[in-house]
């Protein structure tokens, strides 16, 4: 049986396997409206309600302040991916939430990390 190697993330955020990196389909960031440690509000757009959408934005996020803790890349758009038209790119970031004020429960210091793609998110 052959020995399974390591699987880490090096320091721009893409996946290493083994100490090579492995493309994730990620373009580089160079137009990341915002950077780690930044404040953010989610939109609190409805846009599903006009019309047929396929969204990644959870519904209990919207209208809610995190913290940007990591810019991920620059991805395809999977709103578009799913009903197949040209997907535009989009920078992806990791946003950290205290958990208490997003459900209403939980220990202080409990926290939430929803991956969200920049379209989503407004200065807070």
């Amino acid at each position: 049986m052959a020995a399974r190697r390591g699987c880490g993330h090096d320091r721009q955020g893409r996946r290493v396997l083994g100490g090579s990196p492995v493309s994730l389909g990620a373009r580089e960031v160079g137009s990341a409206r915002f950077s780690a440690g930044q404040a953010v509000r989610v939109k609190d757009s409805k846009p599903e309600q006009v019309a047929r959408l396929h969204l990644r934005t959870p519904h209990y996020a919207r209208g809610r302040i995190g913290r940007v803790e990591r810019v991920l890349g620059t991805f395809p758009n999977p709103e578009d991916i799913a009903f197949n038209r040209p997907a535009e790119p989009r920078v992806l970031y990791h946003v950290l939430f205290d958990q208490p004020p997003v459900w209403g429960e939980g220990q202080q210091g409990d926290t939430l990390l929803i991956e969200l793609f920049e379209h989503w998110l407004e200065e807070a």
